[in-house]
């Protein structure tokens, strides 16, 4: 380790072995140091490779010392005690403007984010939490001469959790906005970060919608001398700021709308006003050019004229009446129970060469938390050594409770005196503010003033007249009374709340909650002062109910650059921290302390009666250790659960006698271990040669197997082969004396057929002839007929060539066409069988009668022209339907009223027929087909037919249907099919005529059918004559 890392343990303790022991440490990268469980953070000005992921883990569920000095272990600690010890935690971040607390904070709250709990809302949360900073920077933060990213706004953050850990979400506070930055920067320095990303990161057509231009110089508010600064990008800065918002919770409205009042506020600053004298003498202002205050009051949907006279006029109440009176142009210009961790990144102490009220809120504040720190740290060492019964030995420290009650004393305070500067009646001033200090506070051994001085006969030229100067506890600091009692003011004229009331802006209109007219309070708003003092006091009552943890933030230079470490500003700071003093109280009566546990397990080697394992009480092996190394009595102290060391040189001691015994231990491990390899090389080395002896004795066996095997083979190989060529030369003799005595036989028996045959040939010689060529004739003529194809629709057939074989060749002819159709129809599927026998029934039904059938008989029968099945829109209709459907086509019901076609959707199933609403799906008619008697169709070539029912069916009651179909030969035939196969119903007749009756309800229509050229096209049309006829009119052929 670089350097001492505790402090506590630094010898010889004093100023310049303290500030040695910092640079030291610095020069190194070593930025952490303790002070018991205080952490001193040195800015380095640079990144450093000590936040990765794998230091996280390193320091994850690690004791406090166990690691080297780390901020990841400071905030493990008070995370742990947070999730196991149910202790609401706070970490105290303080420092100087600069100093690097606001990236404390942030690592502060990554750590905790990265070793909490997993889980998608608890991760939202995380992020959301995290991406708090950026937003927050954007509107808080700006370059100062101090510092680059100064928090010109003190942030008290509560994260809650819950009993497993888990972050629920936070709760930000801020205190003390340095509002007067956005009017007025000193030289050198920016106004808040979010103009600045603003102009520079947004687009084009956004800076269009918030009518602003890329250029700053346009706009007052901003200063031109500072406006780029190095190693900051606004324009990627603003894209960050952007998707902050939105993890955070902002919707894209309220983004835009908080846009807009950013683009207000910059067009605010560039209203001029001119000053012009009224009749009465009083003067007055007008806006010089209303160009800004337009596009003002367009971004925040103002009338021009509301928002103009809210400028220029202001409305004095007295009792019962109101006075409009103008504003010349200097006040128109200037107007549930869950564990908590909090993070408290506050304005650092500020010393500059003008000082105003704002440095004087904020240095009081950290007067209040050195003086919190104090109390704190003093009550937590004394408590711990009375609660571990060790005698508490008193140590002389500055206390600045005095400077404190100099400036918050209720009575003779100078907040309270300033509020009553502010409400008292008369002329009121920052002079006779002054004067009213000079008087009470003139004697107070901290307030110093010109006045104060010169009635000492001191003379003091560094102390202007206008000025006061405080002894706070980081040094003397001059501050200007100039502007303090409009600043602790703060006033707003209700004219203007109420014009921005006005607005149609909905996030004005939140801003300005007293602007509306039905709450109006005629109430002196509280001053800056005095809501700063109550809102610092809510926060000190919270920080005293948890567990604190601090961070003293130190920079080691004013050039804000690395390397470089200035002893004298490092020692003013170590000063006014009073870390020399914390040293010395946590020193004064025991430099260490640490559980009987923890220094049992670390020193437990250092005597043979508690290595390698204690068996009894932990303070017994302690006690029974330190006896054993010979350790003074006057040099510890044994508490109820800690042991308590005096002098850091006998920590130092046991270390370092720990260490010689660790490499001890070290080197007889080593020892062990190498016997135990060595041991364990030889063991494998000879199992090794067992095994390859066992493995090479197999392969010579085999070998030696293999090779009698070999020549064993040879030799069966050689008497089977004389063996086999004796069995052939045997076989080949005996079938050499067969195939003699066979070709004698064979001549032998020649010879005795030729004489026979020659007795009998002239008698049978023509017959066989006549045989031989009818013969050959019918060969002939059977290859012949092998060049007849397999089609059964192919009638060519060969030419008869012999005039005998005229009824064989028909009959062969009748028998191959009945044989190949049987042939073909064996290669019919079920399915296409079907078909074909519907055909075949269509033919029979309409062949000759019906002019449109011929053209149906090439179009084959789909059945499921809608398909149903797969169409989502027939879906409701298909689940009303419990038969398989046979068909489902669509079809045009005739109107009776008219002759005009309704589309239907036509469903058939073996047992009844469906008529739906094309759109819907709606079951219109659902009939069985035993209802149905007959079905009517025209001669003509149209699509027309009627399904007539049974008289007195149910289904009759509606009367029979007229349709129209293009598929009109396969909905009949599957009707007529239904009925044929259908053994408990009577067979439906189809009657085709030119002429037939319909019964519509309890009228009887004629449909006629004629031929004509309709006007709609080659389709036949339907027209109504009278009330007892339909005349269909059908294209002629």
């Amino acid at each position: 380790m670089i350097g001492v890392g505790d402090m506590v343990l630094l010898e010889p303790l004093n100023e310049d072995s303290f500030i040695e022991n910092l640079r030291n440490r610095f020069d190194h990268n070593e930025i952490y140091t303790y002070i018991g469980s205080v952490v001193i953070s040195m800015n380095p000005y640079r990144s450093l490779p000590i936040y990765t992921p794998q230091k996280v883990e390193e320091y994850r569920n690690r004791n406090f010392y166990e690691l080297s000095p780390h901020i990841y272990a400071l905030a493990d600690e008070a995370y742990r005690s947070l999730r196991d010890q149910d202790k609401d935690q706070c970490i105290l971040i303080t420092g100087e403007s600069g100093a690097g607390k606001t990236e404390a904070s942030k690592l502060v709250m990554s750590y905790v984010a990265a070793v909490c709990g997993k889980g998608q809302e608890v991760n939202k949360v995380k992020e959301q939490l995290l991406q708090s900073n950026p937003v927050l920077e954007a509107f808080g933060n700006a370059k100062t001469m101090r510092n680059d990213n100064s928090s010109r706004f003190g942030k008290y953050m509560d994260i809650e959790f819950d009993f497993k850990g888990d972050p629920l979400g936070g709760v930000i506070s801020n205190y003390l906005l340095e509002k007067s930055r956005v009017c007025k920067q000193p030289r050198g320095e920016r106004n808040f970060h979010i103009f600045y990303q603003l102009l520079s990161g947004a687009s084009d057509d956004t800076l269009m919608k918030l009518k602003l231009d890329r250029d700053f110089s346009k706009y007052n508010y901003l200063s031109l001398d500072s406006a780029n600064v190095n190693g900051l990008d606004d324009a990627a800065s603003f894209r960050t700021v952007r998707n902050a918002m939105q993890i955070v919770g902002f919707m894209e409205a309220e983004v835009q709308s908080v846009l807009e009042l950013v683009a207000a506020v910059l067009k605010l600053g560039n209203i001029e006003f001119k000053p012009e004298s009224r009749i009465n003498g009083f003067d007055e202002s007008r806006v010089k050019d209303k160009n800004d205050l337009k596009e003002m009051c367009e971004l925040l949907g103002i009338e021009q004229s509301v928002l103009e006279r809210a400028f220029s006029y202001r409305t004095v109440e007295a009792k019962m009446e109101k006075m409009s009176t103008t504003l010349n142009v200097a006040q128109a210009q200037a107007k549930t129970r869950h564990k908590v961790m909090g993070v408290l990144d506050i304005y650092g102490f500020e010393i500059f060469e003008d000082n105003s009220f704002e440095q004087f809120i904020i240095n009081y504040c950290n007067e209040k938390l050195q003086q919190i720190f104090i109390e704190l740290t003093l009550r937590e060492e004394q408590e711990e050594y009375i609660r571990e019964d060790i005698e508490w030995t008193n140590i002389e420290y500055f206390n600045n409770a005095v400077i404190c009650d100099l400036i918050e004393n209720n009575q003779n305070g100078i907040l309270a005196m300033l509020d009553e500067e502010c409400l008292r009646p008369g002329t009121v001033t920052d002079d006779t503010f002054l004067d009213k200090l000079n008087t009470i506070c003139a004697e107070h051994q901290h307030f110093e003033s010109r006045l104060s001085k010169n009635s000492k006969f001191l003379t003091d030229h560094s102390l202007p007249h206008s000025c006061f100067r405080i002894q706070h506890y980081a040094g003397k600091v001059l501050y200007r009374v100039e502007g303090f009692v409009d600043k602790n003011n703060d006033l707003l004229y209700r004219d203007l709340s109420q014009a921005m009331y006005k607005a149609t802006h909905s996030l004005m209109r939140q801003l300005f909650p007293e602007g509306n007219p039905a709450k109006v309070n005629l109430k002196r708003p509280p001053t800056a002062g005095f809501q700063f003092k109550a809102s610092v006091g809510v926060l000190m009552k919270n920080l005293q109910t948890k567990n604190p943890n601090y961070i003293r933030c130190i920079k080691p230079n004013d050039k804000k650059v690395a390397h470089i470490f200035t002893d004298s500003l490092v020692c003013h700071q170590v000063r006014y921290l009073g870390l020399m003093e914390n040293v010395r109280v946590r020193r004064a009566g025991y430099a260490f302390r640490q559980p009987y546990e923890s220094c049992l397990e670390r020193y437990k080697m250092l005597c043979k009666k508690t290595w390698p394992q204690w068996r009894g009480p932990t303070r017994d092996g302690v006690e029974v250790l330190l006896t054993d190394c010979s350790v003074p009595s006057e040099e510890f102290a044994y508490g109820r659960s800690k042991i308590f060391i005096r002098n850091p040189r006998t920590l130092f001691t046991l270390e370092e006698r720990r260490r010689a015994c660790l490499e001890d231990l070290a080197t007889l491990i080593q020892k062990i271990y190498r016997g135990w390899k060595s041991r364990t090389h030889f063991l494998l080395l000879k199992k090794s040669q067992v095994v390859v002896a066992a493995w090479y004795r197999r392969y010579a066996q085999q070998n030696k197997y293999q090779k009698i095997k070999s020549a064993t083979l040879v030799m069966q190989s050689f008497i089977r082969g004389w063996k086999a060529r004796n069995i052939l030369r045997q076989l080949k003799y005996e079938k050499r004396c067969k195939e003699a005595v066979t070709t004698i036989a064979a001549y032998w028996h020649g010879t005795q057929v030729r004489r026979e045959y020659r007795k009998f040939f002239r008698a049978n010689a023509g017959k066989k002839i006549y045989d031989f060529t009818i013969q050959r004739i019918m060969q002939k003529y059977f290859l012949g007929l092998k060049t007849t194809t397999m089609s059964p629709m192919d009638n060519t057939w060969p030419t008869q060539p012999y005039g005998f074989l005229e009824g064989a060749h028909t009959e062969l002819r009748r028998i191959f066409h009945l044989w190949r159709c049987k042939k073909y129809r064996g290669q019919f599927t079920e399915e296409k069988k079907s078909v074909y026998e519907e055909k075949l029934e269509a033919s029979e039904i309409f062949k000759d009668k019906k002019a449109l059938y011929p053209s149906s008989v090439s179009q084959p029968f789909k059945g499921d022209y809608l398909e149903i099945q797969k169409n989502p829109k027939y879906q409701k209709l298909n689940g009303a339907v419990e038969e398989k459907v046979l068909l489902a086509d669509l079809v045009n019901k005739i109107n009776r009223a008219n002759g005009k076609g309704s589309p239907r959707l036509f469903l058939l199933t073996k047992s009844n027929f469906v008529l739906a609403d094309q759109k819907t799906g709606q079951v219109k008619a659902s009939v069985p087909l035993p209802d149905l008697a007959s079905v009517s169709v025209s001669t003509q070539s149209d699509g027309f037919f009627a399904l007539k029912l049974k008289e007195g069916s149910a289904s009759a009651s509606k009367g029979d249907f007229l349709l129209s179909s293009e598929h009109l030969i396969e909905i009949i035939t599957k009707l007529h099919r239904i009925g044929t196969t259908a053994a408990d119903r009577d067979q439906i007749n189809i009657d085709i005529s030119d002429e037939f009756l319909v019964q519509f309800k309890q009228d009887k229509v004629c449909v006629k059918f004629i031929q004509g050229g309709p006007k709609n096209g080659n389709s036949a049309a339907c027209k109504r004559k009278n009330n007892r006829l339909l005349e269909v009119s059908v294209p002629s052929p």
